[in-house]
């Protein structure tokens, strides 16, 4: 019988440290083979994300070389195909890491009898989470809805088990190939170029998540509470991407955090986003039906309007709100978009433009680098009012408000729209109020050059309260 093969199968772990399912084949095989298995159509609805996969792949390709890994891509118009083939022609055991969600765990199930059934040997591994999703609850075995009680919760059971260790990997003896169809990173790249910026804001590799990581807490984590809310200080830690897409493990995160003299306040604050991100996974998993319908039924019957030009004007940034319009911008050229600019934008779309949250959350999962099921659906409702949330009342930013407080110089809207580049601080969140002799001497014409609002925010803020009523 030939040596068997350890295979490590590739899906959101893009990294060496902390990879549970790569230490174990490591350990267990003198010959290791990384597979990424790329399904048809698999970015189809996530085009941003299908460019950082595909160079996480490249970079990590790399970084599996230095332990004589080979990594192969294995085309498939189904999961099964390829497992087949790869029972067919070659002896091993594979690994991998869980993803947290639903449709992801109900695969595993299915994989799982599968190899039973071939008699292949597998393990699967905790994923990217500090706690397993079940492993938080309330004292009656019922899920937490609200998230101050959860974390509480959450992070007394992360730090009252035995601290997780460092998975150590082991440099495996040569280089081996699996013996089945693969095909290159450079026949998967989305064929779409209107990420073509995104090289020159992102580098999806673990080390530089790692030096992003130090980064922060020597530079940003301080002063985390104040300025995770201004959108033009860049005071957030941009960790998204790389913890989604695996080159950074949360638990890392947590380890890193005690290296630095931080203080608590702001500490706190930061890794309770974690905590949000670990609250969202339990949603979702106790509460599948919310990743399609509404959290809150009552929603069912709210009264969202059909306007696909009103949607395209949101979709492309032209509302006439510049705080709006400039997140919008962002999205579309960086794959990312501020949080504080993401709740602004959410609520202009289901409060001001009555559109229903889906079809937000379907832009972001397209236009997102760190696109999560579980924090993307989460977060629309959160903004609609139809998700998991204590607060008893239908939340609608001002976007002129919102603007003239977390961007109070106007840089962030001058930076993402540089037409409004010269407008008066005064007038940068409302530029519609200047007259015709102030838009002259700032270059501009407003209904022209930048669009007048596309609706009133008074008058859509009295519909959106009216529209609550009736459910």
């Amino acid at each position: 019988m030939k040596k068997k093969i350890g295979i490590f199968w590739i899906r959101e772990d893009f990294r060496i440290l902390k990879n549970n399912a790569l230490a174990a084949a490591t350990k267990n095989h003198d010959q290791v083979v990384a597979i990424y298995i790329f399904k048809k159509n698999l970015f189809k609805n996530r085009e941003a994300q299908g460019w950082w996969i595909c160079k996480s792949l490249e970079n990590y390709k790399s970084d599996l070389k230095k332990f004589n890994i080979n990594l192969q891509i294995l085309p498939a118009n189904d999961y099964t195909s390829v497992f087949n083939s790869l029972f067919k022609k070659n002896n091993f055991s594979i690994y991998w890491n869980k993803i947290y969600e639903p449709d992801y765990l109900k695969f595993d199930e299915k994989v799982s009898k599968m190899l039973i059934s071939k008699k292949i040997n597998f393990k699967i591994f905790k994923g990217n989470i500090l706690n397993e999703f079940d492993e938080v609850k309330k004292l009656d075995n019922t899920p937490f809805k609200v998230f101050t009680p959860y974390w509480r919760s959450a992070e007394r059971v992360f730090f009252e088990k035995v601290p997780p260790s460092n998975p150590n990997i082991k440099k495996c003896k040569k280089i081996v190939y699996l013996n089945c169809e693969d095909t290159t990173i450079q026949k998967i790249f989305a064929k779409k170029k209107w990420h073509s910026k995104f090289e020159e804001n992102w580098m999806p590799s673990e080390q530089n998540a790692l030096q992003k990581l130090k980064d922060f807490f020597k530079q940003k984590a301080n002063n985390y509470g104040a300025g995770r809310d201004v959108p033009f200080n860049n005071g957030t830690s941009k960790l998204s991407p790389y913890i989604k897409n695996g080159q950074l493990h949360v638990e890392t995160i947590f380890a890193e955090s005690k290296k630095y003299n931080i203080d608590k306040y702001n500490l706190k604050k930061f890794l309770t986003e974690i905590g949000w991100r670990e609250f969202n996974h339990s949603l979702i998993n106790f509460f599948p039906y919310m990743l399609k319908e509404n959290y809150s039924k009552k929603f069912d019957k709210f009264p969202w309007q059909k306007d696909k030009a009103l949607l395209n004007s949101w979709k492309t940034g032209n509302t006439g709100y510049p705080i709006v319009d400039a997140g919008m911008k962002e999205l579309y050229e960086t794959g990312w978009m501020h949080n504080r600019v993401r709740m602004i934008v959410g609520s202009f779309l289901v409060k001001h433009l009555l559109i229903n949250w889906k079809e937000g959350e379907s832009y972001f999962r397209n236009c997102l680098l760190d696109f999560s099921e579980a924090n993307n659906v989460a977060g629309w409702q959160w903004v609609a009012g139809s998700g998991a949330d204590a607060a008893p009342y239908f939340r609608i930013f001002n976007p002129i408000l919102q603007g003239e407080k977390f961007d109070k110089n106007g840089d962030y809207v001058k930076k993402w729209i540089p037409k409004l580049a010269r407008i008066p601080k005064k007038f940068i969140h409302k530029p519609w109020e200047m007259d015709k002799e102030l838009q002259k001497s700032c270059d501009i014409e407003i209904g022209k050059d930048y669009p007048l609002p596309i609706v009133d925010h008074a008058k859509a803020r009295e519909q959106a309260l009216a529209a609550f009523k009736k459910i």
